[in-house]
């Protein structure tokens, strides 16, 4: 097993407490590591696995089936591009290539600063406003791939960044 600071190791072992007498303990412990350090690398899957007496093999495939658990830590920013049926008809891909572009990263990939993490979203419910990203929960209805410079600088600019 790698080695994870002690009081990282005290903190998933105090969310494995909470939860482990749970109908369905493992997805809320996960949950709550996601939450606490916005991913879940192998170390930790370790760690939850010998507290519960699971397979990491059991736990990787639950971390690595939904999308919403990562394994490599997330930007401060995650731009989620909905490439569902609406948003691609419109042009979404458009979208995420100008991000990919701009940014410089793929689609999963974040950049080298830390700041932005791109990510592919089959539906975020959002059809009438087609194409439609994602920022952190906030939602942009109908970004054209013209948009797209403006949203990352007023990201950038948040940050003091030129």
């Amino acid at each position: 097993m790698a080695k994870l600071q002690p009081h990282a190791a005290k903190q998933i072992a105090e969310i494995v407490e909470r939860y482990k007498n749970e109908e369905t303990p493992l997805m809320m412990i996960l949950e709550a590591i996601q939450e606490e350090y916005g991913y879940i690398p192998l170390e930790v899957q370790e760690l939850v696995g010998s507290l519960l007496n699971i397979p990491v093999a059991e736990i990787y495939g639950v971390v690595t089936f939904y999308s919403f658990f990562s394994l490599t830590p997330k930007g401060k920013y995650v731009i989620g591009v909905c490439l569902g049926t609406a948003c691609y008809v419109k042009g979404s891909q458009l979208v995420m290539d100008k991000f990919s572009e701009l940014l410089k990263i793929k689609p999963g990939e974040t950049t080298e600063d830390g700041l932005f993490t791109l990510d592919a979203l089959r539906c975020i419910g959002a059809c009438g406003i087609a194409p439609a990203i994602s920022i952190n929960g906030k939602v942009y209805p109908k970004v054209e791939v013209g948009n797209v410079a403006n949203i990352i600088k007023e990201y950038k600019d948040m940050e003091g960044i030129a």
